[in-house]
């Protein structure tokens, strides 16, 4: 958004809907962290991403839970599974995460398994 006056900066706040913002919010926050956009994530390439956190679930694969937990970046989703847990300090809807590992696709969705995470200041709105 470089070169936008403060004028056109008011005026696409106040026609563009709360997601779209967040999502632009989102966007920024991955660009400053150096990080790849979820979108432009292919099959078994070794990731760097910063998202949010927006669902937090327990489901069991083959009799053991796996903590599964959806990070959006405004750009798409990935699901981080960690196999053998129930739960993660700290991993909480609404936490700002920077995770690292190769992520998958599979049946449409976009997967990373046991990925390496760091927990990151969530912003505030601005």
């Amino acid at each position: 958004m470089a070169g936008e006056n403060m004028l056109q900066r008011a005026l696409r706040r106040f026609t563009s809907s709360n997601a779209e913002l967040e999502s632009e919010e989102l966007q920024r926050n991955v660009r400053e962290e150096g990080a790849m956009p979820i979108g432009e994530c292919e099959d078994r390439q070794r990731v760097q991403l910063t998202g949010t956190v927006s669902t937090v679930t327990i489901n069991p694969r083959a009799g053991h839970p796996a903590l599964e937990v959806e990070l959006r970046d405004g750009s798409g989703a990935v699901t981080l599974v960690w196999l053998g847990r129930r739960q993660i300090p700290g991993i909480d809807c609404g936490r700002t995460l920077k995770v690292s590992g190769r992520i998958s696709c599979h049946e449409g969705r976009r997967l990373i398994y046991n990925p390496r995470y760091e927990l990151m200041q969530t912003p505030t709105a601005s």
